[in-house]
Order: C-alpha cells, then structure tokens, then sequence
C-alpha cells in the first residue's frame, strides 16, 4: 500500500493531473471513498491535464460520461456507479469493450466489486486536518510507474 496525503482540494486536482501524465488505454482508476472525499476532483484534474476544456461534470447521473480526442489526448469513460443497484446493469454499460481503446475513471467500485482486478484502486479518506489521505492500491501495471 502506498500512502499519499492530499492537504486541499487543489492538491486532490493536481493529483489527477500527475495521473494523466502516466495513464494508458486500458487503465482502469477505481476511486473509492465516502461522499465529498475528492473522487470527483481527482477524475476532474486529471481530464484537465487530458485537455479537457472547462470543469468536467459528475457522472452521477449521465453514469457514463465519455470523453474523446481531439477533446483529451486520449479515449477516457468517467463512470460514476453510486447509482446502480444490480451488478447486472454494468453489463449493459459496454465498459469492458471500451478497454481496447480507452481509460476508465470509475468512482463507486465496490459496486462491481471483482469487476477490474488490475485496476489502480485509489481510497480516499479523511485526515484529521482537514485534507485527504489517498492510499493506493498499486497492480502489477501500475508498479512501473508509480510513485507518480
């Protein structure tokens, strides 16, 4: 386990923006936490450094929040699964077929849980000053390029 400490939400955002620098088709980012932990924030800095123009919006809704070139510099499905109720339901999502080609972001894991073993699962929770503590999860793809 690897332990990082995220002081402020920009913090949390420049995070996302290392992750960018490292993140290959095919990656999957389980980011799990409670609700306002920094999930969102993280995904945002990191499709800012995609070249995202302006704020990405929580999936919550949508579920599935594409994003493609020549937007981000590479294919990247923000998932947001707080929603779904029935592990079936991801089936219909097509996630696994995106993974030839893209990256998936995908907050609330535990919904599919055993879904994406080599995923990088990022936990995030909170420090007693007020910040965050990120600890990671780091697959055998991920060792390379970690510490980021």
């Amino acid at each position: 386990m690897n332990v990082v400490h995220l002081p402020d939400a920009a913090a949390t955002e420049a995070f996302g923006a290392k992750l960018a620098t490292v993140l290959e088709p095919g990656d999957v980012i389980a980011l799990s936490g409670d609700l306002g932990m920094g999930k969102t924030s993280i995904a945002r800095g990191l499709l800012a450094a995609l070249g995202l123009p302006g704020e990405a919006p929580s999936p919550s809704f949508a579920i599935v929040q594409p994003y493609a070139p020549p937007e981000v510099r590479l294919p990247v499905l923000h998932v947001d699964l707080y929603r779904i109720d029935d592990p079936a339901e991801i089936e219909e999502l097509g996630l696994d077929d995106a993974l030839y080609d893209s990256a998936l972001l995908v907050e609330w894991p535990e919904r599919a849980a055993g879904r994406w073993p080599e995923a990088l699962a990022l936990t995030l929770s909170a420090a007693p000053d007020g910040g965050r503590i990120l600890t990671a999860d780091l697959p055998a793809s991920w060792k390379r390029r970690w510490p980021i």
